[in-house]
């Protein structure tokens, strides 16, 4: 049954890879880079501010790279104990399947880091402003399905790399939201 779902894992992940084409690859490479998304950080900083206060906005920060750094050393440990490989590092796959980037990366590709961070953030501040802004929480899940499809797209991870991602990272966004606003409550934070 196991290698089943993984021969399945591989043919979606040629197919939904095979759609790429030379046109779009550049808005996929940019979409896929961690600095592309710096101008919804600071919507959502300036946001955070004139919601939380100064004060409120400062410990959500801290609050919110700590759960960063969560999702990424999870994904790190994941990626260490199953060493499932990379798409583009696969030589079963590799000649089949596009690879848009220059380089792979890391060897091992479960589960997508891009895909829970980008999850965590977006459920995160999609449940902190889900009452001030009600048009956030779809926005944000909008780019975070972005970033996730990126990665398959460009390469460098399999769908279940991403499901895997985005599932982890919706929990994560949730509890550490659930942590922010019972912290938030306690102490009054604004």
């Amino acid at each position: 049954m196991f290698e089943e779902l993984i021969k399945y894992d591989q043919e979606v992940f040629l197919f939904l890879n095979g759609l790429g084409t030379d046109t779009w690859d550049g808005l996929w490479l940019f979409i896929t880079n961690k600095w592309s998304s710096i101008p919804l950080y600071m919507v959502l900083l300036f946001f955070s501010v004139r919601y939380l206060g100064w004060k409120g906005a400062a410990f959500m920060l801290v609050l919110v790279a700590v759960m960063v750094t969560a999702t990424d050393q999870l994904a790190n440990l994941f990626k260490g104990g199953f060493e499932r490989l990379r798409p583009c590092h696969s030589d079963e796959i590799f000649e089949q399947m596009r690879l848009v980037k220059k380089h792979c990366g890391g060897k091992f590709g479960y589960f997508s880091a891009h895909a829970s961070n980008s999850f965590a953030v977006a459920t995160f501040f999609g449940l902190l402003f889900k009452k001030e802004l009600k048009g956030l929480p779809v926005l944000l899940l909008f780019w975070a399905l972005l970033v996730a499809y990126s990665r398959i797209y460009i390469g460098v991870h399999f769908p279940l790399d991403v499901i895997t991602g985005i599932s982890i990272g919706m929990l994560l966004g949730w509890l550490f939201y659930g942590s922010f606003s019972l912290l938030q409550a306690r102490y009054a934070t604004k």
